[in-house]
Formats: C-alpha cells, structure tokens, sequence
C-alpha cells in the first residue's frame, strides 16, 4: 500500500468531499468558510506534500520560494488557474493540476440563465413583488426582450460555449462565435453556428454577447472600451468566464448611459472589489460567482482533485497537469 500523502487544503470544500479525502489521505481540512489567510498559506507550503488550492490563493513567485522541498503538488480545486505562477512551479518541479470538463454545464446553464434574466427583466419584476409595489397589471409595464430568434455571439467556443450554444439553439437563437480558429465541421453543423474570425465585426452585429473565453494576458481587455461600443444600443452582455476579459469600467460608463440594454456578470475585473459604479443599475444583473454553484459540480470538483492526488499517491502521473503553453 503506498504511503499516504500529506494533504492540506485551504479551502472547505463538501463535507462528502471531505470525508474521502481524510479516507485516502493525510489530510489537514481547512474548516474556516473564509479563505486561507496569507501566512497560514505560506506556513503550509512548507509542510504539506500536495496543497489543495482554490481560485482564493495566490500562488506566485514569493509562495514557491517559501515552499519546501516536501511539496509536490499543487491540486487546484477549479479549471482556471490564472492565480497560480505555473511557469514557477515546473521550475521548482512542482505539479499543477486542475478539475477540467466537470464544470461545463453549471456554467452554461447560468450563463443561459442570465441572458434570459436580462433580456426579460426578471430581477427588476422580482423586486417590484417583493416590494410590495404590484399593484396592477399594464401592457407596458417592464417590457423585456424575447430571445428567440435573436443572434447569440459566444466569444470562445470551448466546452463551455458549445454547451452554451446546445441550449441557445433550443430557444431558437441564432448562435454566432468568435474563436483562435474554427470549431469541426460536425460540430458546427450540429450547432448551425456561424463563424467570426474578425471579433469588431461579430460584435456589432450581435443582439447578445457571451464571454466564455478563458482568462490569461492574451484576454485581458479583449473587450476594450473601443469593443464594447460596437455594441448595438439593445445588445446584451453576459460574462460568466473572467472578469478581466471585460473593461469593468467602460462597460459601467456605456450602462449608465443607456448606450446597451444591460449586462448580467458572475465574474469582475478586480475579483470582488466591483465597481461601485455598477450598484443600484437597473439593467445590471450581478451575481457572486456562483456559475458553477451545484452540489453536483462541487463533488464533481472534489472527486478530480482526490483522483489526481491518489494517482501521484500510487506512482503515476496526474490526468490534469497543467502544462505551461510555452513548454
């Protein structure tokens, strides 16, 4: 039997989750809902041979300096991880890996969620209800838009955005999309999509806008404050990827202005430091990162993570290294 490793996690994850990790594992839980300060984080780069992260952790430069020579992994609980010095790590021989393909339709479901909310006004009407302030049905009271049979571009036409556009299609929507390059023939004849590789000019022409493109330098901003008014003044937009794919701000001036109908957002540019700028907007429908927020997808999340942890256990390489694109 292979010795168990020294796991410690800095983030609580579901009790379920928890149980099997201390079933297979040396593990120490982190049992605080709040995440890891940074001190402890750092105390336990020097003790534990495998680190369960989250998205909360910032594991740069100055984290793989203070680790020991025991750490051997770095088990990422989430697919991004742009939080994480990954080009550090191979250099210090340390493996990352992260929970990919388990997260697709949670995230689609509300990224279809939101564009349908927004469209339709739903929170507007819910907190008129809940105001006591429905005193009268009228024929042009909260007016909305229906989606069907509008053009949905989806910016990054991964697993995330062709679950996106599955379900777009089957509310009648035109399905649109901007990628590095072209997804299959098959697969684009099943989604009767339509292909951009020029992003200004998918983008004026779409009545909705996804981003479902994965964050790192070559996103940061891909919708500048010059991309964002090309927008048409009905158009939607709905961000359940990155924030940081977004100019925050040029995005709040062109709501303030009226200049597009309204956004709905899961993720911000500064994590959760959101523009003030954002609050009490009417056609801004925020949410606090909750995309992936299912009992399914968080025990999903957890059992990838103990299956690369068990698979370093037992000798072997991990399913889901992260491998920096340069190598």
């Amino acid at each position: 039997m292979s010795k168990k490793l020294k796991v410690v996690m800095t983030v609580k994850l579901p009790d379920g989750v928890e149980t099997r990790f201390r079933e297979l594992f040396n593990t120490t839980l982190w049992l605080n809902k709040n995440p890891m300060p940074r001190e402890a984080l750092l105390d336990a780069a020097q003790t534990a041979e495998v680190l369960v992260s989250s998205i909360n952790d910032r594991i740069d430069e100055a984290f793989f300096e203070a680790a020991g020579e025991q750490l051997k992994m770095i088990a990422n609980f989430g697919v991004g991880h742009d939080h994480i010095d990954i080009a550090k790590a191979v250099e210090k021989g340390i493996i990352v890996t992260n929970t990919p393909g388990v997260l697709t339709e949670d995230t689609a479901e509300m990224t279809m969620g939101l564009i349908i909310a927004v469209s339709r006004r739903f929170i507007e009407g819910a907190e008129t209800v809940q105001r006591g302030e429905f005193s009268a049905w009228s024929p042009t009271f909260l007016m909305g838009r229906r989606i069907y049979g509008k053009r949905l571009g989806i910016v990054g036409m991964g697993r995330i955005g062709q679950a996106l556009a599955r379900r777009a299609r089957a509310f009648g929507m035109q399905v649109h999309y901007h990628n590095r390059k072209p997804v299959s023939a098959r697969i684009s004849e099943e989604l009767e999509a339509t292909y951009w590789d020029d992003l200004d000019q998918m983008l004026a022409r779409m009545d909705v806008v996804s981003i479902n493109a994965p964050g790192s330098p070559s996103t940061f901003h891909l919708l500048s404050a010059e991309r964002l008014a090309l927008l048409q003044p009905h158009a939607i937009l709905v961000n359940t990827a990155r924030g940081q794919i977004v100019d925050e701000e040029a995005l709040a001036h062109l709501l303030k202005a009226n200049r597009i109908a309204g956004v709905g957002l899961d993720v911000y540019e500064r994590a959760t430091a959101i523009s003030p700028e954002l609050f009490g907007l009417p056609n801004a429908v925020l949410l606090p990162h909750m995309a992936s927020s299912t009992v399914e997808a968080r025990t999903d999340m957890g059992d990838r993570v103990i299956l690369n942890i068990k698979t370093l256990q037992d000798g072997h390489r991990p399913p889901d290294r992260v491998i920096p694109a340069m190598l």
